[in-house]
């Protein structure tokens, strides 16, 4: 059985699926969309198929079983309606929207229509990150600690808050989502942000040079997450959980499980890019969504947790998530 694919966007992300999904079998390229037409048929010529600068043409005249939506924050919306509405099963990066309503109306257009999504949450398609959460089964997490701290993106639109939504919902919502994978859904967020005026050279930026937010769960767990992108020297991503008797250290693609005494280490074994994209293709060939880890309407959890986070820091307030 072959899925017939079809790209909105092929800069950026686009180019992590399109290098592994000729790899999948039944996987077919097809066709590009790009506002850039120029880009789209750079990548037609290297996998074959059609380019298109117009994805509504290129929806209408290709018979299409799924569309992968790698765009701009900014840019979601009217594609994944688009592709919705023409019952076309969708993978979607992340972050999926800048609003919880237009990423609800997605969320509900895809109810309605019954097509398979995945959204690119890959942290969760790590082995190690399914390791601990089998570890965590009957443990109850008390503490969270998050991060993720490097340097500034190059993309022009990710240094402008309107564009990218910040850092918190552009980048670290992955840690914000393996947060939630492992210890369960957020009721409140309470967050800070810094603007120091470090990245004054860089043009347009106005997003936060660093961030932390408080997270508690319907556990009664807590966590923090810190994010900075100032630290052009380097420092890492992470997510640590600890309990009692117990400390998992997620850094990257090791694992650190922690107990009095002993240390036990694991290193990932799995491209989770080439795990999720082979999943999402799996669901749609064996009609089993429930194989996917990240779907849109699970995905718009974690966005709803970033968004919060932005709020609270604007505001200076709690904020409560229903």
């Amino acid at each position: 059985m072959s899925i017939r694919i079809g790209f909105v966007g092929t800069g950026g992300i686009a180019g992590m699926h399109l290098n592994i999904l000729p790899n999948i079998d039944g996987a077919e390229l097809v066709a590009f969309s790009d506002l850039i037409l120029e880009r789209a048929q750079a990548v037609a010529e290297r996998h074959g198929g059609r380019a298109y600068d117009d994805y509504h043409v290129m929806l209408d005249k290709e018979e299409l079983d799924a569309v992968y939506v790698c765009l701009p924050p900014f840019a979601h919306g009217d594609a994944e309606i688009s592709v919705i509405d023409k019952g076309i099963n969708l993978f979607v990066e992340k972050p999926q929207a800048l609003d919880n309503i237009t990423a609800q109306d997605i969320a509900n257009r895809i109810e309605d229509r019954g097509v398979t999504t995945a959204v690119g949450y890959n942290w969760r398609y790590l082995d190690i990150t399914e390791r601990a959460k089998n570890l965590l089964v009957g443990v109850q997490p008390s503490l969270g600690l998050g991060y993720w701290i490097g340097n500034t993106p190059g993309a022009p639109w990710w240094r402008k808050k309107s564009e990218s939504g910040g850092q918190i919902v552009e980048q670290t919502t992955h840690v914000y989502d393996c947060a939630r994978y492992l210890m369960g859904e957020v009721v409140s967020v309470y967050a800070s942000g810094a603007k120091t005026g470090l990245m004054h050279d860089i043009p347009d930026y106005d997003v936060e040079d660093a961030s932390t937010a408080s997270l508690t769960f319907e556990s009664g767990a807590v966590a923090t997450i810190l994010s900075s992108c100032v630290a052009e020297q380097g420092y890492g991503t992470g997510l640590h959980i600890i309990s009692r008797g117990m400390t998992i250290k997620i850094e990257g693609n090791k694992l650190a499980v922690e107990r009095e005494g002993e240390t036990v280490r694991y290193t990932g074994k799995n491209n989770p890019y080439q795990t999720e994209n082979e999943t999402f293709i799996k669901a749609i060939k064996t009609g089993d969504p429930s194989i996917v880890k990240s779907n849109y309407s699970d995905g718009i959890k974690s966005l709803a947790v970033t968004l919060a986070a932005n709020q609270s820091i604007e505001t200076g307030k709690v904020v409560e998530l229903t």
